[in-house]
């Protein structure tokens, strides 16, 4: 079963409307502040990224489908700033009491904002793995989704995709497996592919059924399709 993120596909929500193309990259001001803070407490070292995914996937249904884009990220932000320890409810609610937190050497200082971002956050990862497809094999994602490691965990499988059949496009080498490192089990890293689907294969009724789609995908997502499958 998917949790109410998992809304690739999903009928009945409207049309995607893209924001015009002179329009402000952030909406309001507490927005950019609301990133900001998210890059800032990551650089403290307590979580990765697939964690902090996770952690907005985890958040109730009913405060995931009322709250607006970067109100899902300060409020899985919160979580997890208590979960690990960085800071209490009471701080939280500004009742600490000033001293110097133990994390502040590992503040992320305004003059290191650029070169931090411009390093990134790579995933490609050696591994002993070898590669089961090349590009042309035709793939079947595995059926049911979700995560195969942990029950209810993170999977980068979206569930509108499971059990489909599609061709692999490209392969991208090695890269750590976020339903492994979103739990604190290792990166595990594995080979990645660009799988491609035909909108038919995805959806009952697509409204262009012969539209593409492209998704990264992991090896053990995948299972070579049944012979005849299109």
């Amino acid at each position: 079963m998917s949790r109410v993120h998992d809304m690739g596909g999903r009928f009945g929500d409207g049309v995607v409307m893209p924001d015009a193309p002179n329009a402000p990259i952030f909406a309001t001001d507490w927005h950019a502040r609301a990133l900001a803070v998210t890059l800032a407490c990551g650089a403290l070292g307590k979580w990765n990224i697939d964690i902090s995914r996770h952690a907005r996937e985890r958040l109730s249904p009913k405060d995931y489908s009322r709250f607006s884009y970067y109100e899902k990220w300060i409020s899985a932000l919160a979580d997890l700033l208590v979960e690990t320890g960085v800071l209490t409810r009471e701080d939280l609610r500004g009742q600490d009491d000033a001293s110097v937190h133990a994390l502040a050497s590992k503040a992320l200082r305004a003059e290191a904002v650029a070169a931090v971002l411009a390093k990134g956050g790579p995933a490609n990862r050696d591994s002993r793995i070898a590669a089961s497809f090349t590009p042309g094999d035709r793939v079947k994602t595995r059926h049911p989704g979700g995560s195969a490691l942990v029950d209810g965990g993170h999977t980068r499988l979206p569930g509108y995709a499971t059990g489909a059949c599609g061709e692999i496009l490209l392969q991208h080498g090695a890269h750590v497996l976020p339903d492994s490192n979103a739990h604190g089990l290792g990166e595990a890293p594995e080979p990645l592919y660009a799988v491609v689907f035909k909108a038919s294969e995805l959806w009952t009724h697509p409204e262009h059924p012969k539209d593409e789609v492209v998704l990264d995908l992991w090896q053990s997502y995948l299972e070579p399709a049944p012979e005849g499958a299109e």
